[in-house]
């Protein structure tokens, strides 16, 4: 395990809408390169870029044309490299985003295996024998488009042709096993590219759709052998690098060789019970974290301590604050509110994701028309607000050349406002992150445990090393029979009444003790 993961804090930056240096409208790596002052003084100590690639953007850049090239939008390979280098010099690391399962339909090797004629990379995509046979419904498929005598099977969209790491359980005459030589090809293709990466000081990778390589693999023990050799090069090679994996079950990722994974918003799990959660018939708020004091503490635990006790010998869960994919918190959240949540989030176990804007509230902007494959997505990938006056200082760029135009909202948040501010969102979140670098009990190997959860009741206390945390974010008093006397390190809202017996907490509270 890298030594440096185990006190990192993660600041997502998606680079078209972080900083605009050139006035394109578009955000770039150099404008990554003039806020790492910023990103360094949030108390973030590594960096994760959405891909930065050569790309059509039909999926905001994650249908990747060319992976060891940078897009011109962005700058170029050396501003990169530099990036690496300045970041490194302030104690930063950097992840790139790879994308592993499909590439973009206009990749050289999607172009080469669609011709009609045999070639090296015939097998490097999945293709039906026939354009006559169509790709089974457990899969999405395209067809007719290419004089190629098949129809191909893609991943996400239209545009993002699969890669062949061959199938699990082969059914039909066009599947390959996943010991097939083009198969194995793949794999070392996608290895040449981390190496390509590694060698010019990027610090690890952050796989997109880590679990979904290999095709027909119930028990994901076949894409589990991938990561195992892809694991095994890092460790031999690469001994300080990172792999993430976007697959939201971190006792089985772990296992397969990733060092960490996130912990994402869905609908089933207790992260959605802690920030997302609403009745499906009223739309009134039942997650743990609103102040109506309608959430179920208990949904979260029941959830995340199976996930924690399955991973914590293998790697970290990553909470995130959102990511480019989920509406922002800020949607269902109020400041309040998201100050608890974050002071949450970050005196956790594991290795915590900030992304970037949440750290000052950016809300999610409404009815957006989709950019680049956004859909949903795209009102959570607004330029980040760094002061008042034209684009939230975002670009010198006219308002309508922008990437996607900025909050309207006249009171839109912004860095230059919170930093005045002692009490803003920007520097409580500032201060819990500074916080857990200075305890060990609250960074990634930190022991955790559960110290009063009741179903439906407030608060929620638990355990971090030596340190007792006890946050209240509903509306009423509550109380727990649970001594959190001592030294208060930390705290949001009234300081909580205490006795050896119990801890009485004021509305919308949050405590870090040292007994």
């Amino acid at each position: 395990m890298p030594a440096w993961l185990s006190d990192a804090v993660f600041y997502e930056v998606y680079p078209q809408s972080f900083c605009d240096t050139n006035s394109d409208g578009i955000g770039d790596i150099k404008g990554i390169a003039s806020k790492l002052d910023y990103i360094r003084g949030l108390g973030c100590n590594a960096i994760w870029i959405n891909p930065c690639f050569v790309s059509p953007f039909k999926d905001g850049g994650y249908d990747v044309a060319d992976y060891e090239t940078v897009a011109p939008r962005y700058g170029t390979n050396e501003d990169l490299y530099r990036l690496f280098a300045t970041a490194h010099a302030a104690g930063i690391h950097i992840l790139l985003d790879l994308v592993a399962g499909h590439t973009s339909d206009q990749h050289p090797w999607f172009l080469q295996s669609a011709l009609p004629t045999t070639n090296e990379y015939t097998n490097r995509y999945i293709w039906t024998d026939s354009a006559w046979i169509a790709v089974p419904r457990q899969f999405h498929g395209v067809s007719g488009r290419f004089d190629r005598n098949g129809n191909y099977v893609v991943n996400f969209f239209s545009t993002e042709p699969a890669l062949n790491y061959g199938f699990g359980r082969v059914t039909e005459s066009w599947q390959l096993p996943c010991t097939h030589p083009d198969c194995l090809a793949t794999r070392n293709a996608m290895k040449d590219v981390m190496r390509f990466w590694l060698d010019k000081g990027c610090d690890g990778f952050r796989v997109d759709m880590a679990g979904s390589l290999v095709k027909n693999d119930d028990d994901k023990s076949a894409t589990a052998d991938i990561w195992h050799d892809v694991r095994a090069m890092l460790d031999r090679d690469y001994p300080e690098a990172v792999l993430v994996s976007e697959w939201s079950d971190p006792g089985q990722a772990l296992r397969c060789g990733f060092h960490a994974d996130f912990y994402l918003d869905h609908e089933d799990n207790g992260y959605h019970a802690l920030f997302r959660l609403k009745d499906a018939a009223t739309g009134e708020p039942l997650g743990f974290f609103s102040k109506q004091g309608n959430g179920d503490i208990s949904l979260f635990v029941s959830d995340y301590v199976r996930r924690y006790e399955s991973a914590r010998k293998y790697g970290y869960v990553s909470f995130i604050t959102g990511n480019h994919d989920t509406p922002r918190m800020r949607r269902t959240l109020d400041e309040t509110e998201l100050k608890l949540a974050y002071a949450f989030i970050f005196t956790m176990p594991g290795v915590p994701f900030l992304y970037y804007g949440d750290e000052i509230g950016m809300r999610y902007v409404e009815k957006l028309v989709s950019k680049e494959g956004g859909y949903s997505r795209t009102g959570s990938r607004t330029p980040m607000q760094w002061s008042k006056g034209p684009n939230c200082g975002f670009s010198d760029a006219p308002a309508y050349k922008l990437y996607l135009p900025v909050d309207p909202g006249a009171d839109a948040p912004t860095v230059e406002a919170q930093a005045k501010d002692p009490l803003s969102l920007l520097n409580v979140v500032t201060s819990v992150i500074h916080l857990r670098h200075a305890n060990t009990d609250l960074q990634a190997d930190g022991p955790f445990s559960v110290l009063y959860a009741q179903k439906g009741t407030y608060p929620f206390v638990y355990r971090r090393g030596g340190l007792v945390i006890a946050v209240n974010p509903c509306a009423h008093p509550a109380s727990a029979p649970v001594n959190t006397r001592g030294t208060v390190l930390f705290s949001l809202g009234e300081l909580p009444a205490r006795s050896e017996y119990e801890t009485n907490m004021a509305p919308q509270s949050f405590v870090v003790v040292r007994p």
